[in-house]
């Protein structure tokens, strides 16, 4: 996987006009850049700059005993040093003689922003009096682009622990009741995240976030003492990570009252209406639009039926990690930067999670998973079509 995506690197960097991307870090397992997973899937101890040219070429200077790890990923042209790393950087930038350097920084985009300033300040030193000093860049384009586009085995890895997360929620319908607590049901699901053998998308504190009735903490919370009651309106956000790749999906029950046999109108219209704006989004959605205008319109058709707009991004990306960088169906809000105007491209893969607040009941919502193909998107969750009763 690592070759694989390393591969994909010279065609980006003549896309974004780059002539070198260069990754610089120390202790990586105590301050890890976002980078290394998709370009080297191993740790290092020293100061270490991992290189990649625009013919290609793939150099990663390391301290001496990092040499034999960072070999043995079989991706890289590995040079060893004792001292110190800035002479041996410094002759191999001579090698490629670029005018642009691509380092990693970025105001809006998080998996782009792994160069510490500590690391960036002694970088410069470094640079400092060589033709290179100036040439530094951003890389948020390479890396949100290689981020994103997803290859067939990155596919199959998602889809795979898609196909797992909706195994485990079929069990968590025959295992609910009334009266279970919240921390009860996550611990059932823990149980069998365990029994897998894999892991949770984010850490286990919220994951899975299990929220029932109004007022509840919400997604974002961990799992409380509330009870489940007759009437409320039960979420589940869950993803499991296996092989590297995670899923990232929620789905809403209802508990039947006493003489019920479906959901109340009050329920049903706000699902109904989550649903429908999930496959208009996933419809609409193309290559070349900008984030900001798939999130309109699933914003839109959910406001145009009466309800409040939601309060957050309609989808992010999915892959190595559960939020997975830069492009984003966002609105044009602040906090998110420049990520509303980036483009969407094929084999991205996004959820799509509007929601809907139901007075008296809880909440509805559902988060699916597509992949961005030519004609729209393809989904690789089983959306859900109606909502679950117990």
């Amino acid at each position: 996987m690592i070759k694989e995506k390393i591969a994909q690197v010279p065609a980006i960097m003549d896309e974004e006009s780059i002539d070198l991307w260069l990754t610089f870090v120390r202790e990586t397992e105590i301050n890890g850049d976002p980078a290394l997973d998709l370009i080297l899937g191993a740790n290092c101890t020293w100061q270490s700059a991992f290189m990649i040219a625009a013919t290609g070429e793939a150099i990663a200077i390391v301290g001496s005993l990092d040499e034999t790890r960072i070999r043995e990923t079989g991706a890289y042209e590995v040079i060893g040093y004792k001292e110190g790393i800035g002479s041996v950087l410094i002759e191999q930038l001579n090698r490629f003689s670029p005018a642009t350097i691509a380092i990693n920084y970025s105001s809006s985009d998080k998996m782009s922003d792994g160069l510490s300033h500590g690391m960036y300040l002694t970088l410069t030193e470094y640079l400092k009096g060589t033709i290179y000093e100036n040439a530094l860049v951003s890389s948020e384009g390479i890396i949100s682009k290689l981020r994103g586009r997803k290859s067939p085995e990155e596919i199959r890895r998602i889809k795979m622990n898609i196909d797992l997360t909706e195994e485990i929620f079929d069990r968590v319908t025959a295992f609910i009741k009334p009266g279970m607590t919240e921390k009860e049901v996550a611990a059932f699901i823990l149980g069998e995240v365990a029994k897998e053998g894999v892991e949770t998308s984010w850490e286990q504190e919220h994951c899975p976030a299990v929220f029932t009735g109004p007022d509840s903490a919400g997604a974002h919370a961990g799992p409380t003492d509330r009870k489940i009651e007759k009437g409320h309106v039960l979420n589940i956000d869950f993803g499991t990570r296996d092989e590297k790749y995670c899923s990232d999906l929620q789905r809403t029950w209802y508990f039947l009252r006493d003489g019920e046999t479906e959901a109340p109108p009050e329920v049903i219209g706000p699902f109904d209406t989550i649903r429908d704006s999930i496959a208009l989004g996933a419809k609409m959605i193309r290559p070349g639009m900008e984030g900001r205008e798939v999130d309109s319109i699933v914003r839109s058709y959910i406001t145009d039926k009466g309800y409040d707009e939601f309060p957050h991004a309609t989808g992010h990306q999915v892959g190595q990690a559960t939020h997975d960088g830069a492009g984003l169906l966002c609105p044009e809000w602040e906090r998110y930067g420049k990520l509303p105007y980036l483009k969407i491209e094929k084999t991205q893969v996004y959820t799509i999670e509007p929601r809907i607040n139901i007075a008296g009941f809880g909440i509805a919502t559902m988060e699916e998973i597509i992949v961005v193909r030519p004609d729209g998107g393809e989904f690789l969750s089983n959306p859900q079509k109606e909502i679950i009763l117990i």
